[in-house]
């Protein structure tokens, strides 16, 4: 072992990164012999487990540990290590860190506990901890860390450390619990892991910053698979940045965002702000980054699975079911059904072949159940006549096996293995029986082999998958949008804006409001009513939400219900004038925004006019958009049929409205002093589209 050697002067620091994951000299401050100490294990793990640079423990009581060398202190190094990693009291660790930092060393990793997870003392260490390693270009983990995994160290002291070969899987994580709990798992699933971080409290650097530093120096010896887990999301523009850029580079990522937030709580002025609830935002960043997002462990390691067996991604939703059991097979099919895939219908020549191969009693459809008399040679050769015969026509196969004792399972799983190393359509199997055939699956594992022990938690993660969408740039806003236009109206402009000036920013975004009127004084009420034309509607104007306080009149057919009208609305608090448009008939949608703290703005799509909060039809999406996820937003709402005319009605233009929203997205992208906007309702039909209620409220 290369700590044997009498240690040498290390080169001058590296970067973080270099420090951190690929270190050529690691100091242990507080190792010890014990291995049940937080020091001695992680001191150990690193000797035993084949790191290639130099090793110093730091201890002032003792001459040498397990055969090494020992140093009575920071001082007593023969320089700054690229990389520290403290486990020593909580008391001791500031100082230890400050020593560290103006001795020049590249990162540290704290793993002690009792600082900010336990009082406000300890958080105030925190802060001046990090205000030390910030000083000194010093990079800090932790505290209260279990520690990194890396292929060129095992630094971590608590949990398991991997034994399967390879690394299909990273783990950037804030919980070090949550990692030992999914790896535990997904070991015995087949997953091996290569990079595995814990960030404990974070002091300094979060998991968005290490998903920085994990894209800057992605490369081939990288996972083709990064876990996420997060507890909060403190810097989404940097995670939506470098989640993109490592899916441009075919990292496929999946992740847990834990715990609630409070974006979104504070009261909304908006329809658009109202309906965006605390996990709205976080769940529009991972979809903007192109982030799996799941709540649990287990569909955590199910999606992982799925990109293992499929080398990353696929896109398609055809798949083929073969089972040795009915039931398992439909609740598979069921399953997939639910979630958008197909099981498309076998041609006559496969099912011919495939005839030849299994018993008469048999299905040879989709799925194909093929007896819980099946042999390997027969499942072999059913995924052969598949890949020749149907390779254009599936995007997986979906193998379910039991333990009917009938023949040899290890004879099966050996089939699935070599038809997984041959076929050209990717093969996901569900090995159901965990205890009859644990060493046989364990031998299947050892072969790089993932499996799942669950049809229908298999069919959600298919589903998830195949329903991952590549992130894309939104573009230039359209050719119309005249952004010095919208500028000047909303120049020094507070709070909720008066129709006139609304109605001048929708128009120079490209909008089409319909043609109105605002009256402030009665003796002028028939005159507008007379240049608009009956039938009219009649909106007060004053009060931001109109309808809760029955601020609004329709069909005002003739001269004496506009007086009328007049009375009843002026009686309204707050009223100042009314505003007066042609009625417009058709659909009714919404449009809106809403400023989301550090998330930027919250775009919403759905069902409009007074069953936007009581049905909640709505999608959201991150502004700015592109027109396919615009595209996206609309297709996601419920009530989308209606888009398209029912029963002789007309529908609206989807074009339209995905032009609608993506002019919305730079809009409030453009100008960020938009607090919250609403269109509410865009009504019409056909091309024929209005905004013909809005509202936008600038921030104070």
């Amino acid at each position: 072992m290369s700590n044997m050697s009498a240690p040498s002067i290390p080169e001058p620091s590296q970067s973080i990164y270099q420090c951190l994951f690929r270190p050529r000299s690691i100091a242990v401050i507080g190792a010890s012999g014990d291995p049940l100490k937080p020091g001695g294990r992680v001191f150990k793990l690193i000797l035993e487990n084949g790191y290639g640079g130099s090793l110093w423990p730091v201890n002032p009581k003792a001459a040498e540990l397990l055969g090494t060398p020992v140093f009575p202190s920071i001082a007593a190094l023969p320089g700054p290590p690229d990389l520290a990693i403290v486990a020593i009291p909580s008391s001791m660790v500031l100082a230890a860190v400050t020593e560290l930092a103006e001795f020049g060393s590249g990162a540290v990793i704290v793993l002690t506990s009792g600082f900010g997870e336990k009082d406000e003392a300890g958080k105030k260490t925190e802060a001046n901890m990090r205000q030390v390693a910030d000083r000194a270009g010093m990079g800090l983990i932790g505290p209260n860390c279990s520690g990194f995994l890396t292929t060129a160290y095992k630094g971590k002291f608590a949990g398991i450390v991997p034994k399967l070969p390879g690394g299909a899987v990273d783990f950037i994580s804030g919980s070090g619990a949550t990692v030992d709990y999914v790896m535990e798992c997904a070991e015995v699933r087949g997953l091996s892991f290569g990079t595995v971080i814990n960030l404990g409290n974070s002091a300094q650097m979060g998991v968005e910053d290490l998903l920085q530093l994990y894209d800057e120096n992605y490369d081939q010896n990288c996972a083709r698979i990064l876990m996420l887990y997060m507890e909060s999301v403190k810097k989404p523009d940097l995670l939506l940045r470098h989640a993109r850029s490592l899916s441009q580079k075919g990292c496929a990522l999946v992740g847990i965002k834990s715990g609630a937030t409070s974006v979104g709580s504070r009261a909304a002025a908006s329809h658009t702000g109202a309906m965006a609830t605390s996990d709205t935002a976080v769940q529009a960043l991972f979809d903007k980054a192109g982030i799996i997002r799941v709540s649990g462990r287990g569909a955590l390691i199910d999606v992982a699975c799925v990109l293992k067996a499929v080398n990353g991604r696929f896109s398609g939703k055809r798949v083929c079911v073969i089972t040795d059991a009915g039931g398992p097979g439909v609740m598979l099919a069921d399953e997939l059904t639910r979630g958008g895939m197909e099981l498309p219908v076998l041609s006559h020549q496969t099912r011919t072949e495939l005839a030849k191969i299994l018993p008469p009693e048999s299905s040879i459809v989709n799925p194909i159940d093929a007896l819980p008399s099946r042999t390997a040679k027969q499942i072999g050769a059913i995924i052969q006549v598949l890949g020749e015969l149907e390779r254009h026509n599936l995007d997986v196969i979906a193998f379910l096996s039991g333990d009917s004792g009938l023949s040899d399972n290890a004879a099966i799983y050996q089939a699935i293995a070599d038809a997984s190393r041959k076929s050209v359509i990717p093969i996901l199997p569900m090995l159901s029986s965990l205890t009859s055939c644990r060493e046989k699956i364990y031998d299947f594992t050892l072969q790089g082999n993932v499996f799942f022990s669950d049809e229908v938690a298999m069919g959600k993660a298919v589903s998830r998958v195949a329903g991952w969408l590549e992130p894309v740039d939104a573009g230039d806003s359209p050719a119309d949008y005249n952004r010095l236009a919208i500028k000047q109206a909303l120049k020094d402009r507070k709070g909720a804006l008066d129709p006139a000036t609304v109605k001048q920013v929708l128009l120079a975004a490209g909008f089409r409001p319909p043609e109105q009127r605002e009256v402030f004084n009665k003796d002028e009420l028939i005159a507008e009513c007379q240049q608009l034309g009956f039938p009219l509607a009649m909106k007060v104007i004053g009060p931001l939400h109109k309808t809760d306080v029955g601020g609004v009149r329709l069909g005002i057919a003739d001269e004496d219900t506009a007086l009328a009208a007049w009375t009843d609305l002026m009686a309204i608090g707050e009223a100042t004038g009314v505003l007066l448009q042609p009625m417009i008939d058709g659909l009714e949608v919404i449009l809106g925004a809403s400023q989301e703290g550090d998330f930027g703005h919250l775009v919403m799509f759905g069902l409009g006019g007074i069953h936007a909060e009581v049905l909640k039809d709505v999608r959201f999406s991150l502004a700015p958009l592109a027109p396919s996820e615009a595209l996206r937003m609309i297709d996601g709402i419920r009530s989308r049929p209606l888009l398209d005319g029912v029963r002789g009605a007309p529908g609206m233009s989807i074009e339209i409205l995905t032009d609608f929203l993506v002019r919305l997205g730079h809009l409030v992208t453009d100008f960020p002093e938009i607090s919250e906007i609403d269109l509410n309702p865009v009504k019409g039909s056909a091309d024929r589209l209005y905004v013909v209620d809005s509202r936008i409220i600038m921030a104070l």
